[in-house]
């Protein structure tokens, strides 16, 4: 990976953080969680917690993508 497409993608985790809503949380707060959440990805139950990770997190950029048309309707 290449400096550009590293610094975007770390951007792109940054908006991940602001959207989740922790964008206020001290850094050894965040990595706490993502440390957390590494070990349990690493855990007996790992698939089961990714699963329901990722249909949540679909959930929310689908809700938010909603959101968004929702807000250009009510523009016009």
């Amino acid at each position: 990976m290449d400096r550009r497409e590293r610094t975007r993608a770390l951007i792109g985790l940054g908006g991940l953080v602001a959207k989740a809503g922790l964008g206020d949380e001290p850094a050894a707060v965040l990595l706490g969680l993502l440390l957390d959440a590494r070990d349990q990805l690493a855990g007996p139950e790992a698939e089961l917690q990714r699963t329901r990770w990722h249909r949540r997190g679909d959930r929310a950029f689908k809700a938010d993508a909603a959101a968004k048309v929702d807000a250009v309707q009510g523009d016009g």
